[in-house]
């Protein structure tokens, strides 16, 4: 058994070392033995970013709908390679299939630290780990080089550790719940909402007594047919409070709908719509940046909010590996019922919008640039808005 341990892993090593010489063109695959192939893949990526009015970026520089500490001081340049990727497949040929991939997204900029993007087993139907929300579609999603894109793209757009069964176009799943925000304000001894004595609003505070109290449940159906391909999906899931003397709990529940149509083989348009009730945490940039409050309390009480979003775009293929793209997403959160509760939400962010306009040309196989014009736009619920405007550019090497 160790002599066969060692035989594979000189195998693969040698493998590694002989594909590496011969170029990064495709991912690496190994043959590791009779029963297992694997492969390496990745890419690795700069992106440079110039935000003309207030600093917005985030890891990857990606655009922030949310104001920064520098927000009346224009012109900020900063750049990463933090979106840089490494993923491994295994498959046995027995049928079972492992998928491993990291990136090196976190907060702040420079080099990052290693972040856990995938790691799933897949036999039969079935899929176990971390994964894709079930509940997400890219059907819809025009090509963007800010790695956090449009608001309203269909779900999440992020990962979930899962249990996953897939038949056909049809796909379920069990999920730890994304995130679930209650908005909560300290109270005085009698339960009312403190006043701040310089603002005169009530004092929000971070939901400390939230606790996940059963997983999320998904359905998802997604299949094409000709030139177009389409998506829809929804998710239950339970939003629990508990300060250990009073608890309460309230449902909430999520369904979007994508599409991308061919038009041409030069032109395709595609589009998503979402809608939320005590699930914001599926309704991808909402709130002050990525997820709005699914609930606030008033009293001891869980009441959900309500939410929709939805995004729209144009490709257009201008041949030789050259594109152009064009998207427009936004996001908004019917705040008004929690307002009348909180005075202090009239400051919380409302609605979100974004324009993203990019050109992407390949000069060479595996190797995609690019430069890209956001605008972002956040309003509050009390009616106080802002803007920033941004320039990215990208270049990426894959293998």
């Amino acid at each position: 058994m160790q002599s066969n341990k060692l035989r594979i892993a000189i195998r693969a090593t040698a493998a590694v070392a002989v594909l590496t010489v011969a170029g990064q063109a495709n991912a690496l695959t190994l043959n590791v033995g009779d029963d297992v192939e694997a492969s390496l893949y990745g890419y690795a990526r700069l992106n440079m970013s110039y935000d003309l009015n207030g600093e917005r970026a985030v890891s990857t520089r990606a655009g922030s709908f949310a104001p920064s500490a520098n927000e009346d001081v224009e012109g900020h340049f900063g750049a990463d390679v933090q979106q840089t990727r490494l993923g491994v497949k295994v498959k046995h040929a027995s049928g079972v299939a492992i998928t491993v991939e990291g990136d090196f997204r976190g907060s702040g900029s420079g080099p990052g630290s290693l972040r856990m993007r995938h790691a799933y087993g897949e036999y039969n139907g079935f899929m176990a780990g971390r994964n894709w929300s079930n509940y997400l579609s890219f059907v819809g999603n025009t090509p963007t080089l800010d790695f956090d894109s449009l608001a309203g793209t269909a779900g999440s757009q992020d990962r979930a550790e899962q249990i996953r069964y897939t038949t056909g176009p049809m796909s379920f799943s069990l999920e730890d719940p994304s995130s679930q925000g209650v908005r909560d304000y300290d109270r005085d001894t009698a339960g009312a909402a403190k006043l701040d004595p310089v603002s005169g609003l009530t004092t929000p505070k971070a939901n400390s007594n939230g606790r996940t109290s059963m997983p999320a449940f998904t359905a998802r159906f997604e299949d094409s047919s000709g030139n177009l391909s389409y998506s829809a999906a929804a998710v239950i899931n339970q939003i629990t409070v508990d300060d250990g003397v009073n608890d309460d709990s309230a449902f909430g529940y999520g369904a979007f709908g994508a599409l991308k149509l061919k038009l041409s083989d030069m032109f395709s348009v595609q589009g998503a719509v979402n809608y939320t009730d005590g699930a914001s945490g599926y309704l991808w940039r909402s709130g002050s940046n990525y997820y709005g409050d699914s609930a606030y309390l008033d009293g001891n009480n869980v009441e959900t909010i309500k939410g929709y979003g939805g995004s729209v775009g144009v490709s257009m293929d201008l041949g030789g590996g050259r594109s152009v793209n064009l998207g427009y997403g936004m996001t908004t959160l019917d705040l008004d019922d929690a307002v009348k509760v909180n005075t202090g939400m009239t400051t919380t962010a409302e609605t979100n919008q974004n324009v993203l306009i990019n050109y992407m040309w390949t000069p060479v196989k595996n190797v995609m640039m690019g430069v890209e014009y956001g605008y972002l736009d956040q309003e509050s619920q009390g009616g106080t808005s802002t803007d920033a405007n941004r320039l990215l550019f990208a270049a990426q090497y894959n293998f």
